[in-house]
């Protein structure tokens, strides 16, 4: 097995940034998701309820970010560490941002059609669930861990399922595996990617965002949703949906390129699909 592909989404729920190498740190790879939108009541603002997010490109540049897209372009540095902070929610958790400069809110706020602000994460920390891991280990604005991982030959077995085939960005991978058996990735526990180790903790439950395209922002039926549920679904307490690709955290960090082998160093039991 080995490293198909690298990504990393700057501000949540923007596109894609491929990458050929990156470091990992703890909470994930280095500038993934360290800037989220929020809205005015501080909750979290994604693809779910604005898919034209993935129009936009956010390009790590010397202390900040370069946003480009249909509308126009905007330059945003990070804010210093003693950057007003801004209560948010993410999912129902509380955490902060440093808040972006005027000109970053007004620019997204335009784009979007919705008063919001910009927030960067910086060295602020953020709990991942007890439930999966241990006090201490922090994630960035990720839906809730570090690392997401996919399994090309699975997204191989789903497209000769669909109506049409899919790209892998629909499902917004960290990393993308390949070289290993379809929905082989329900039984790893421990991987060695790389000079990185990392622990496998929960199956990947899929939300709306994967029915969007991620050049066009456009909302494409209810695929690839409809036929997940025909043998992805899972019905366990706290584990309830579709399933493709597995959250991890790192053991320690490292860097990981394209190419890298990929060993499976333990497994575990995969879980019972409903369908």
């Amino acid at each position: 097995m080995k490293v198909e592909s690298l990504h990393i989404y700057p501000v949540k729920g923007l596109r894609a940034v491929d990458l050929e190498h990156s470091l990992v740190e703890p909470r994930g790879l280095s500038f993934d998701r360290r800037w989220m939108l929020v809205d005015e009541q501080g909750k979290f603002i994604s693809q779910r309820e604005h898919p034209k997010l993935a129009t936009l490109n956010a390009e790590i540049v010397e202390n900040g970010v370069y946003i480009s897209g249909p509308t126009g372009n905007i330059s945003i540095a990070a804010p210093a560490n003693d950057a007003p902070r801004l209560p948010a929610t993410l999912w129902k958790q509380p955490v902060e941002g440093y808040l972006a400069d005027q000109r970053a809110q007004d620019w997204f706020s335009n784009f979007l059609g919705v008063t919001c602000s910009l927030v960067y994460q910086g060295g602020l920390p953020r709990q991942v669930s007890t439930q999966y891991a241990a006090e201490g280990v922090h994630a960035s604005y990720a839906d809730g861990f570090p690392i997401l991982l996919a399994n090309a030959a699975s997204l191989d077995d789903l497209n000769r399922r669909m109506p049409k085939p899919l790209p892998m960005n629909r499902f917004r991978p960290n990393i993308v595996i390949s070289g290993s058996a379809p929905w082989a990735e329900d039984s790893w526990k421990k991987l060695r990617i790389g000079s990185l180790v990392v622990d496998i903790v929960k199956p990947c439950l899929r939300c709306v965002v994967t029915t969007t395209d991620q050049q066009t922002g456009e909302k494409d039926n209810n695929e690839p949703l409809n036929t997940l549920k025909n043998f992805r679904l899972l019905r366990q307490p706290g584990l309830i949906g579709v399933v493709f690709g597995q959250n991890a955290i790192p053991v320690a960090s490292g860097v990981v390129a394209r190419g890298d082998a990929v060993e499976v160093l333990e497994t575990q039991a995969a879980p019972a699909f409903v369908a």
